[in-house]
């Protein structure tokens, strides 16, 4: 008989105890298990070409022409097309993307090392905000500033990491949610306590001070520098907790821009898919609703962990940014607490006593309460080639829990 609540008890507990390290930056092909050169890793579950969102595109054909595979849309699509390049997503190789989450073979990745468990998940450079090949823009400039970060930026970071024997993620994340950050779309303390972890290391090494200074820049003033490796270490984390046999833990939730997808602690790498939602939220000058792609992204990975939308009670001031209320931001990381397993040991809420956040969502709590994972998320243009137009809230579909829950009931009870 499967004692469902130990099994559940064992996955978050896991996930608790994970150390993910930020250990070094490498090429995606080094190091990213099944990597191969003809292969893009996209944000989400499983999707083809010709299902695919346009901002998924647009970062499609980016990454093969910064690969030096493809020349123009045209080109690029009839790589995908004839088969001639493999689409798959980026969590079946321990691996997570913001929104697009495309990463080619020669992409440089962030190397995040569960110390306590021995796992390991990678991400790939934020490019920051607007118009960037996550949301599906890849104009020139786009690409130069690729070329940049997976170049010099990434080489000056990561002779910079090597020198202070790597940096303690889940640290940055707890002192960060008491500076008012939530993790995944407010990560304005974090990045900052990566710039200045980072910049002393920056100044030793062997760069130019041009390139020095720019690299410093650069992740001082981009709000989002942190966000991928945070990404990965939620993935770390979260894989800890995978695989435990009769857990009903949620331990992936991606969407890549046309469904979204979950996994389960105890149901193996089987995913449960359903449309994306339409994020409700604030939109950049000159866009509206109407020019919004669906959902997109791997960065609810964040949720997954327990920070993101269930840590918003950290962060009342992100809903300048995604819209509503600071009473929203309270009242949703309560609701949390009613679908998740446990309170996070590491990340705590000042305004809640320091309570922990609510960590690891049941799918049974999800299926009989009614109540789905809040999502923070960025919004993309629907239309490749143009960007970010805003920032919201989103839900995800509800078949997705009820599907996990019947296939949960047929491996365990029938």
């Amino acid at each position: 008989m499967i004692d469902i609540d130990q099994a559940n008890q064992t996955a978050v507990s896991r996930m608790m105890e994970a150390r993910p390290f930020l250990k070094r930056i490498d090429t995606a092909i080094n190091v990213i298990p099944g990597m191969r050169d003809n292969l893009l890793l996209h944000a989400g579950p499983p999707i083809s070409w010709e299902n695919a969102s346009g901002p998924l595109r647009g970062a499609i054909v980016g990454a093969l022409i910064l690969e030096g595979k493809a020349t123009d849309w045209g080109s690029a699509v009839e790589l995908v097309t004839s088969g001639q390049v493999d689409l798959e997503p980026c969590h079946e190789h321990a691996t997570v993307g913001p929104m697009a989450g495309v990463t080619s073979a020669s992409m440089k990745v962030y190397v995040v090392e569960n110390v306590t468990h021995g796992n390991v998940a990678y991400s790939n450079m934020n490019e920051g905000y607007g118009k960037v090949l996550r949301y599906g823009a890849y104009s020139e400039e786009v690409l130069e500033k690729l070329h940049w970060l997976n170049g010099s930026f990434a080489d000056i970071v990561n002779q910079a990491l090597a020198e202070i024997d790597g940096l303690d993620i889940r640290a940055l994340l707890a002192e960060s949610l008491h500076m008012g950050d939530e993790g995944h779309n407010r990560n304005k303390a974090g990045s900052i306590i990566f710039a200045t972890k980072l910049a002393p290391a920056i100044v030793r090494t062997n760069a130019s001070d041009e390139e020095k200074a720019k690299a410093i820049q650069f992740l001082a003033e981009n709000a989002l520098s942190v966000l991928n490796p945070v990404m990965a270490a939620c993935k770390a984390m979260a894989d800890a907790g995978h695989g435990v046999e009769g857990s009903t833990i949620m331990t992936v939730m991606a969407r890549n821009g046309t469904e979204l997808g979950i996994r389960v602690s105890g149901l193996g790498d089987q995913w449960f898919t359903g449309p994306v939602g339409q994020p409700d939220g604030l939109y950049f000058p000159g866009f509206t609703a109407d020019d919004a792609n669906g959902d997109i992204g791997d960065s609810t990975i964040t949720e997954t962990a327990g920070i993101g939308a269930f840590a918003m009670a950290t962060a009342p001031a992100i809903v300048t940014f995604i819209s509503g209320t600071p009473e929203l931001a309270l009242n949703t990381t309560l609701e949390m607490y009613e679908i998740t397993e446990t309170e996070h040991s590491a990340f705590t809420i000042p305004a809640l006593g320091f309570r922990g956040t609510p960590t690891g969502v049941d799918i049974r709590k999800v299926v009989e309460l009614g109540i789905r994972p809040q999502i923070n998320t960025g919004i993309a243009h629907k239309d490749p080639g143009i960007g970010q137009v805003g920032a919201g809230l989103v839900l995800p579909p509800t078949n997705v829990f009820e599907e996990a829950l019947m296939a949960y009931a047929e491996k365990y009870l029938g």
